[in-house]
């Protein structure tokens, strides 16, 4: 069973909160982060991307980006930014998005979850983004950026959750810039915050990283690190747990991630439809754009016009978690077998465009002649994500999006 904890948060005064909150180090580049920070002191991408307080052109690794980083959080703490609670709380965090409103539970999780497989993952990570975010908790000595999780929702934690945000007013509540409301309560009475995590420990058997997989690896081992460190450790040190905001998997849903390609590995347009006709029936929808609808359905837009395919039965297993994805589909009948792209990570003809950018994104992408071929697929499900990290499979790559993103800098944790 899962063990979550509260905790001390480092948080923005009230008036503050807005220009704090700020988006995920990785959905940004430091240049946009440059543009996104101007007149603003206080976002803390300060922390999270601190080469945008040194010369432009300065490597996003090098040594003094993470010492500006340290620099910048000692100095958010000393001019009031960021104010540590004074107990252990938990935290409610909701965001709104086209009229849809999610509530996640703010907590540490266990490290130990962790190592011993109670936090399940979808995704394999590379060591040097682990190794970039291990050198930036190591040397903050922080969780400035929470996980997001999900699990299978309980009726009672859902309806403490909803006692709360119907009775109590919120201490942040504000819409960002996007359009996405971000609203935030404290839950400073121990009974209600002793009962969350005993119905964690009771009846939560696992829990799912959503989105930020190389972050939870980074937290858990630098965790782990800070134990071998300190052979007598009881178990109860801040280093022992790592910030995650956890959502009910019954609230959340996954949208679109599709694929553009810069060439057709030397075949002509026609050639490649012909090809496609091996495992798809193909339909052409001319210049009106089309969305899939549903599972084996996808869309390509080739040459000005979109097209409709749907996978025939042969190319998919119904039982088997993998095989019976979207992305696995067109990966190895499309992507791998006409266009001879063999590794999604790698390869650098093939990019990837979340689905909240639209499908207008795809088209303009291969209209400017920058990419060849666009496709967009139908969404895996939560179920999916789900059967396939407790069979302990692994995803293909850029197989999830989560929208909206998790704001960083409401709660920060701190690891002493």
């Amino acid at each position: 069973m899962v063990k979550i904890k509260a905790f001390k948060g480092f948080r923005p005064p009230k008036e503050l909160a807005d220009k704090v909150a700020a988006r995920p180090y990785d959905v940004l580049n430091s240049a946009e982060a440059r543009k996104e920070v101007k007149d603003n002191p206080y976002s803390l991408l300060h922390i999270t991307k601190p080469e945008i307080d040194l010369p432009e052109g300065t490597d996003e690794h090098a040594p003094e980006v993470y010492d500006k980083g340290v620099d910048n959080y000692k100095m958010f703490k000393e001019k009031g930014y960021l104010i540590q609670d004074e107990k252990d709380k938990i935290y409610i965090y909701a965001q709104t998005m086209n009229g849809k409103t999610q509530y996640g539970l703010v907590v540490c999780a266990s490290v130990d979850d962790y190592l011993n497989g109670i936090i399940k993952k979808h995704e394999l990570t590379r060591k040097e983004k682990e190794e970039d975010r291990m050198k930036h908790v190591r040397n903050t000595n922080a969780n400035i950026e929470p996980v997001f999780f999900s699990y299978r929702h309980v009726d009672e934690i859902d309806e403490i959750v909803n006692h709360i945000v119907k009775k109590q007013e919120p201490e942040y509540d504000f819409t960002a810039e996007d359009g996405v409301g971000h609203h935030f309560w404290v839950i400073n009475d121990d009974t209600t915050i002793n009962r969350i995590e005993t119905l964690f420990a009771e009846k939560v058997p696992y829990t799912y990283v959503a989105d930020g997989h190389h972050r939870t690896a980074a937290a858990a081992l630098v965790g782990k690190e800070k134990r071998e460190k300190n052979p007598n450790y009881t178990g109860n040190e801040e280093f022992n747990y790592f910030l995650a905001v956890h959502f009910p998997d019954n609230q959340l849903s996954i949208i679109d991630y599709n694929r553009v390609v810069k060439d057709l590995n030397g075949l002509t347009e026609d050639e490649l439809l012909t090809k496609l006709t091996a495992h798809f029936d193909i339909s052409e929808n001319g210049s009106d754009i089309y969305k899939p609808s549903k599972l084996h359905e996808f869309s390509m837009y080739l040459a000005g016009k979109w097209y409709k395919l749907t996978a025939k039965n042969h190319s998919y297993d119904d039982n088997d978690p993998i095989g019976v994805l979207d992305v696995t589909v067109l990966s190895k009948y499309v992507l791998d077998e006409i266009l001879d792209i063999k590794d999604l990570r790698t390869s650098n003809r093939i990019d990837f465009v979340g689905g909240i950018r639209g499908l207008g994104e795809l088209e303009k992408r291969v209209d400017s002649g920058e990419m060849k071929v666009a496709f967009a697929l139908y969404p895996v499900t939560m179920q999916q994500l789900i059967d396939i990290a407790d069979a302990g499979l692994i995803m293909p790559p850029k197989t999830t999006w989560f929208e909206p993103k998790l704001r960083s800098g409401l709660g920060i944790h701190q690891l002493y």
